[in-house]
C-alpha cells in the first residue's frame, strides 16, 4: 500500500498543469502515432519494434525482417479533431527503409501534415542507428506532395545489452537548426510484462515530459496495455491473428477522451 501511495504521489508531482493549446502531434513529434504506443502511454522510444518505429525511433526498424505496414484512425469524437497516421517499413538483414505520413484535421493550427522517410542500420549485435527526414506539406495543394516546404530530421539510437533490456534515444529537430527535443527511453521485459519509460527533455527549456507504459501479454493473442502520457492516463488492448494485429487505445484527454484503432500487417 505504501509503495502504491508513493507511486501516485510521484505521478502527481511530475504531472504538468493541463492548459494545452496545441496537441503534441501537431508538430513533427511521434506522440499519438500507433494505438499500441498510445495504449502504453506514448512510452515507445526504446520499444519501437513495429512499423511505427519510423516515427518513434528509426533505429528500431532493424528489430524485424520483411515488410510491415500499419494505419491508425481516431474513430470516436472526430468533431474534436482527426488524426490518422499510416506507414510501411522494409527490413532486410541489417538495413531498413520506411515511409510514413501523419495528418491531423480540425485543429487550430490548420492541417499539420508530415511525410517521414527513414533509414536504419545495425552496428554489431547490440547497437543500431537511424535517421528520419520529415517534410511538412502545404494545405491546400493541387498536387500530391512527396516532400514538402519544410524539412526537419530525427536521429535515433537503440542499444540492447540484454535480450530483455533496451535503451533508446531520439534527438528531434522540429524547426530551424539543431536539436529541440531529446527523448531518452528504456524498456524492460519481465516474464509476461513489458515496462517502458520515456523522458523527453526540451533543449529550449520547456517543461520535461514523462511517459510510462506497461504491456501484459499473458495471453499472447490478446495483449493488454496501460500508461501515463505526461498527465493523461491511457489504456489499450490488442488482438493478434497470425500476421495481422488490431490494436485499440483510449486516452483520457482534457476536456474529453479519445479512441483510436489501428491495423498492422506483416509479411516475412
Amino acid at each position: 500500500m505504501k509503495t502504491t501511495y508513493t507511486f501516485l504521489c510521484l505521478l502527481w508531482l511530475v504531472t504538468p498543469v493541463y492548459a494545452q493549446t496545441e496537441f503534441p502531434f501537431e508538430s513533427a513529434r511521434p506522440l499519438y502515432v500507433g494505438a499500441r504506443a498510445l495504449g502504453m502511454g506514448n512510452a515507445f522510444t526504446a520499444v519501437a519494434d513495429d512499423a511505427t518505429a519510423g516515427f518513434w525511433n528509426p533505429a528500431g526498424l532493424i528489430q524485424w525482417q520483411g515488410v510491415k505496414l500499419f494505419g491508425v484512425n481516431k474513430f470516436y469524437n472526430r468533431e474534436d479533431y482527426g488524426f490518422d497516421p499510416k506507414g510501411v517499413g522494409y527490413s532486410y538483414r541489417g538495413y531498413s527503409l520506411f515511409w510514413g505520413n501523419k495528418i491531423a484535421i480540425g485543429v487550430d493550427s490548420g492541417v499539420p501534415d508530415f511525410n517521414y522517410y527513414s533509414i536504419a542500420r545495425q552496428f554489431g549485435p547490440y547497437l543500431a542507428a537511424g535517421l528520419s527526414l520529415k517534410f511538412k506539406r502545404r494545405h491546400p495543394s493541387d498536387v500530391y506532395q512527396f516532400f514538402g516546404y519544410q524539412t526537419n530530421y530525427d536521429l535515433g539510437l537503440l542499444f540492447k545489452p540484454r535480450p530483455n533490456l533496451k535503451f533508446g534515444c531520439l534527438a528531434q529537430n522540429l524547426e530551424g537548426y539543431g536539436i529541440q527535443w531529446l527523448t531518452l527511453g528504456t524498456a524492460y521485459r519481465y516474464t509476461d510484462y513489458k515496462f517502458s519509460v520515456d523522458v523527453a527533455l526540451s533543449i529550449d527549456g520547456a517543461t520535461p515530459e514523462l511517459y510510462i507504459g506497461v504491456e501484459w501479454d499473458r495471453f499472447s493473442i490478446v495483449p493488454i496495455r496501460a500508461g501515463f502520457s505526461n498527465g493523461a492516463f491511457t489504456a489499450g488492448i490488442g488482438g493478434i491473428w497470425k500476421s495481422v494485429h488490431i490494436n485499440y487505445a483510449h486516452i483520457f484527454e482534457k476536456p474529453s477522451a479519445s479512441d483510436f484503432i489501428a491495423l498492422a500487417i506483416s509479411f516475412q
